[in-house]
């Protein structure tokens, strides 16, 4: 079997506009972005999140890249190809220089995928996309075979996430040597400058490159986490282009011939996890008088059940995303591989909700602490607020505390919340991404669960994981897929709520090509023609 790789202000508006016809005459001119979620690392395999990813792309490059409908494309290897059950043939692209100077060559490949799973402290690591390998034969500088565990037929899929080292280079580097610049350097179309962390990342053009050249001389990647800002800051002038427009914002936007919206249904899921990780007492989840509990709520099904049917997500998706989201039951939406036709999401019952509380034993209801970012997602503290309305009408009293991304995560990962609100782009297009990272037993060993912060566990789930993941034929591999899809909807492991319309803005004079996977980079922005 073959597979070809197919698959920094400005003061006025005079002076933008200067600025801009600068760009499209001479091409060289400094893109900024303003975007609204913080980077937490330049180190391309600390933390597996979608703000670190995009700026990652910029500088770093993987063996298979993906294109804006999540398709894979030729990267750093211009083919692959499956040369046995249990091995695959990467063919390299030649003559490919890392920013210092290094050659690229199959020797980055085989120590790039040592680190990328034991990268010291990650919050949330890419050994979901390493474990399968089991050797990897570096047959001469440009050809490589990777050889995996069992039949596995997703090695090019996980691979177009993990981002290619230099040897030389990184094999003693610390997390903290990316970030200072220390030790920055990839094969990508920009180059490191700086990083102020919380404020921006700044880059420059790698006119070696062996791609397209791109159209920015210069790229200023600006966190701007506050949403009326980042509007402000496009209206102004002071930035170019912005990603997460704010729902309020929209109507009014679209409506201004200063201003183009780019958007497109995305492959992120908005969800609720569940603390699984205790048989008895949850920390935030009391009876309805604040009495403890002597057994978590939560490993009843009928009270997840509950919890799910108390939410109306017709109603957040109009009131709360004023239309950038479709209701979700499950990680994918229509149109996918693996989206499981006929599994919607579920409607708003509350008679029923009230009903399985009663008989899970809490007719009175319960008490619950909802925790969730406040900067992170498209309205995650208004989404938390809206929930916690709803569970109250039920009987189920809800406290809301929004927080600052960085302290939740931090705490999400220690298993401190009991019900909280999080979200998943689901970046290769199906669904063992989400099955691997969110609902599969958590398990160093096997890399499953990296980011299942709720520690929910079905083993038969895992059983019809394992089993597509080794499944070689298309069809075959999507029905296991569904099966272990609907198996975790019916068992609430999440609580799924939409999933989101992924939208940008830009000052006129820019075209953009927006991405199902979210990914805001330079690299999809140029001078309108």
């Amino acid at each position: 079997m073959t597979i070809a790789a197919s698959r920094g202000i400005r003061a006025t508006l005079l002076g933008a506009t200067a600025a801009l016809a600068l760009a499209a005459g001479a091409g060289a001119q400094t893109l900024t972005l303003g975007v609204g979620a913080p980077i937490t690392s330049i180190d391309p395999h600390y933390h597996n999140l979608s703000p670190n990813n995009a700026m990652a792309e910029h500088i770093f490059e993987r063996l298979v890249a993906v294109d804006d409908k999540a398709r894979q494309i030729p990267g750093l290897a211009e083919s692959w190809r499956a040369v046995d059950d249990t091995t695959w043939e990467f063919k390299l692209r030649p003559g490919v220089k890392f920013h210092n100077g290094s050659d690229f060559t199959a020797e980055d490949v085989a120590f790039t995928l040592t680190r990328a799973p034991n990268v010291p402290n990650s919050p949330s690591g890419f050994g979901i996309y390493t474990r399968a390998v089991a050797e990897v034969q570096v047959v001469d500088p440009t050809t490589v075979r990777i050889k995996t565990r069992s039949v596995y037929p997703l090695l090019p899929t996980d691979l177009a996430q993990v981002a290619v080292l230099d040897r030389e280079t990184h094999q003693n580097a610390a997390t903290e040597d990316f970030n200072s610049g220390k030790v920055a350097f990839g094969t990508g179309p920009y180059r490191f400058v700086r990083y102020a962390p919380g404020d921006r990342v700044e880059l420059e053009r790698n006119d070696n490159h062996w791609g397209p050249r791109q159209p920015w001389e210069r790229v200023n990647y600006r966190m701007i986490v506050n949403d009326a800002a980042r509007t402000a800051a496009l209206l102004a002038g002071d930035v170019d282009f912005i990603d997460q427009v704010p729902t309020t914002d929209v109507a009014r936007l679209r409506r201004d011939q200063r201003v183009a919206i780019s958007e497109i249904v995305g492959l992120r899921i908005i969800y609720l996890h569940m603390d699984r990780s205790r048989t008895d007492a949850t920390p935030f989840i009391t009876g309805p008088n604040g009495e403890a509990l002597a057994k978590n709520p939560l490993e009843d099904v009928r009270v997840r059940r509950a919890l799910s049917l108390a939410i109306d997500r017709k109603a957040i998706v109009e009131r709360v995303m004023e239309g950038a989201a479709i209701p979700a039951g499950q990680f994918l939406p229509p149109g996918t591989y693996s989206h499981v036709p006929g599994l919607e999401a579920p409607g708003f019952d509350a008679d029923s909700a009230k009903r399985l509380l009663a008989e899970a034993g809490f007719p009175n209801g319960l008490r619950i602490t909802l925790h969730g970012p406040s900067d992170r997602y498209v309205n995650d503290g208004r989404i938390i607020q809206a929930i916690g309305q709803m569970w109250t009408r039920i009987g189920i009293r809800t406290a809301v505390e929004p927080m600052p991304w960085t302290n939740f995560i931090a705490r999400a990962g220690r298993q401190e919340f009991s019900v909280f609100l999080v979200g998943w782009g689901s970046t290769t297009g199906e669904a063992s991404s989400p099955l691997r990272s969110l609902v599969a037993t958590f398990s160093r060993e096997k890399g499953y669960g990296a980011s299942n912060r709720g520690r929910y566990s079905n083993k038969d789930l895992d059983a019809l994981l394992e089993r597509a993941l080794a499944t070689v034929d298309d069809e075959a591999r999507e029905k296991l897929l569904q099966d272990a899809t609907r198996l975790a909807m019916e068992d609430v492991g999440i609580i799924p709520l939409h999933i989101q319309k992924n939208v940008w803005a830009t000052r006129s004079g820019f075209v953009h090509t927006p991405r199902v996977d979210e990914l805001t980079r330079a690299m999809d922005v140029a001078p309108a023609r």
